[in-house]
């Protein structure tokens, strides 16, 4: 009898021990659970990560990425397989936003609504290079430095507005527009390598990518020169490009925009508070 507790004592214990262990489970979260926000995960090296059944890359330190888009759904479903063969199951639930609508008049018809067979190739080629760069998931960890300001100045336009082009209801506004001078310095927002380079898309005009690892990319756009070349390394802060109006604008400004390979993320959340004393919102 006493044998017999003795080792159902065991076996209990062993049971213990394991949920322990899994209740345990090396995760923390850096990021805001909102649509539009980036969150940073650190779990354990090893371990294998999936998001609404969707497995996701972890580096050799443990961390990996989610991304919320726009219109993200209110629960997200995070799953962690540990090295020691315990598992963690949670439940994000995501806040959801209110959007601005933002009207801009006085662009110029063609880029509004282009009817022209050579610009809608133009559009569908620069489309193509841009998804292709977006689908890249490198090992690399650049996002690990943080983001910085590529540029600094009054905000004329927000993160996910719905946006009336002459009148027209067109895409919401997947990153952020800053106003700063013409001729001002736009930098690498976060380390990593630029991964396309391009003079004259037809929307964006003078525009560079960069890859920060695991799906994650800036894109810096509008600009009137470019400093850095395709498959260039760079490091947060360092030049990359001058303010200017190339592409559909009515002024002088960056479109600064970051994604998650095909989900855009707001740049403001990654960024926080710019410190530019004229740097309030002037988003319509």
């Amino acid at each position: 009898m006493k044998a017999q507790q003795s080792a159902r004592a065991v076996i209990f214990l062993g049971f213990f021990l394991l949920v322990g262990q899994a209740a345990a489970g090396s995760l923390s979260l850096d990021g805001p659970l909102i649509q539009g926000g980036l969150v940073i995960g650190k779990t354990d090296p090893g371990a294998k990560v999936s998001i609404d059944g969707r497995s996701v890359r972890v580096s050799s330190e443990g961390a990996f990425l989610m991304g919320f888009g726009r219109n993200a759904k209110k629960a997200v479903r995070l799953r962690l397989d540990h090295p020691d063969g315990t598992r963690t199951e949670k439940t994000l639930n995501v806040k959801d936003r209110e959007y601005q609508v933002q009207r801009i008049d006085g662009l110029p018809a063609r880029q509004v609504t282009p009817r022209k067979p050579e610009d809608l190739a133009r559009i569908r080629d620069d489309n193509t290079k841009i998804a292709a760069m977006r689908k890249k998931d490198t090992a690399r960890t650049g996002f690990a430095s943080g983001f910085q300001w590529p540029a600094t100045g009054p905000i004329s336009g927000v993160f996910g507005s719905q946006r009336i082009l002459n009148g027209k209801p067109k895409r919401p506004h997947n990153g952020i527009d800053v106003a700063a001078p013409r001729g001002s310095t736009v930098s690498a927002a976060a380390d990593g390598v630029v991964t396309l380079v391009h003079q004259d898309m037809f929307y964006t005009g003078k525009t560079v990518m960069i890859d920060h690892g695991h799906g994650l990319s800036s894109v810096y756009v509008h600009m009137d020169d470019i400093l850095v070349a395709d498959g260039q390394r760079v490091i947060q802060g360092i030049p990359i490009g001058i303010v200017g109006k190339t592409g559909r604008v009515t002024g002088p400004h960056l479109h600064w925009g970051v994604s998650l390979f095909g989900t855009h993320l707001d740049p403001a959340l990654l960024a926080g508070p710019m410190n530019d004393p004229s740097s309030q919102n002037k988003g319509k």
